[in-house]
């Protein structure tokens, strides 16, 4: 079956792929809209898919019993995920902002979800996360960051550690540069990698504040994350343009500033010229105690 579909054209390819995975929903669904969007303009009957205003995104998930929701704040265009498995309904969640605590409260509840840990895979400067505010309302939650962060959580995570639910896991990886306890979050079959700040969609995290460091920043993305397969896809922390997913493949390939040598690297981090980030006298001393300071 591998044999035939790698030989006919993208579209074709993925509506073939989408026969031979109708007993499942959820792939079904994935195999089409990823046709979409990797096969732009090829076929009039098929739209590009355009990113919406939102501040929800439900995207479906390719492993099995994995119950996946991209969740998107609009005031600093942070993406939260929400990752559960199906059967016991143990849950965690990826960098969850403040002001949308009540949405995705509201979307566990719903799911009928149990939520073990939210983590952060960095302390954010653009934000508060929400997670100590939800550990108030939601008993035996525990938070997680890295413990090279400097900030404080029931779990501080190293590299290789495993955050486990149901009969899932993701496993750490530490990414610094963009902040010295940046991490990104690996799932056990290596088809998803939550990235934070490190590597974003044609981008990566800024490297002039919080122990940034171009030359790290530069050898943790390749070493950490473009080290994974190609078909890994790549989910953000942030996005400014509406993209909502990417794979290592194509960021290894196409990201403008990655696919520099080092010294070009180091050169285009140094000179961005960036403003600081408006919340960041507030969010970053709010996040190094799990987001409850003066809340």
């Amino acid at each position: 079956m591998c044999s035939v579909i790698s030989r006919v054209k993208p579209v074709q390819r993925a509506l073939a792929l989408t026969l031979r995975l109708g007993g499942n929903t959820e792939r079904s669904c994935y195999a089409l809209a990823e046709s979409r969007r990797l096969c732009r303009g090829v076929s009039a009957g098929v739209e590009p898919l355009r990113a919406p205003s939102r501040s929800y995104c439900s995207r479906m998930a390719l492993t099995e019993g994995l119950l996946f929701r991209q969740l998107f704040e609009s005031e600093s265009s942070t993406y939260t995920y929400l990752l559960a498995d199906t059967e016991t309904k143990e849950a965690i969640l990826i960098d969850p902002v403040l002001e949308t605590i009540d949405r995705d409260l509201k979307l566990i509840h719903e799911l009928g979800l149990n939520l073990k840990v939210a983590v952060n895979t960095h302390c954010h400067a653009d934000h508060i996360t929400s997670t100590g505010l939800m550990k108030k309302r939601l008993v035996g939650l525990k938070s997680a960051i890295s413990k090279f962060s400097g900030a404080t959580a029931d779990i501080l995570l190293s590299e290789g550690d495993k955050i486990t639910f149901g009969k899932h896991y993701l496993t750490v990886r530490n990414t610094p540069g963009h902040t010295d306890g940046c991490m990104a979050l690996v799932t056990g079959d290596q088809s998803m990698v939550f990235t934070g700040d490190a590597l974003l969609i044609r981008g990566c995290g800024r490297t002039d504040f919080q122990q940034g460091c171009p030359k790290t920043l530069y050898e943790s993305v390749h070493q950490k994350i473009f080290t994974l397969p190609d078909h890994c896809l790549v989910y953000p922390a942030h996005d400014y343009k509406g993209q909502m997913v990417s794979t290592v493949g194509e960021e290894r390939k196409f990201n403008p500033r990655l696919t520099k040598s080092l010294e070009e690297f180091v050169n285009i981090m140094n000179n961005l010229n960036l403003p600081k980030p408006k919340k960041i006298d507030i969010s970053v001393p709010a996040n190094l105690v799990c987001g409850v300071h003066e809340v």
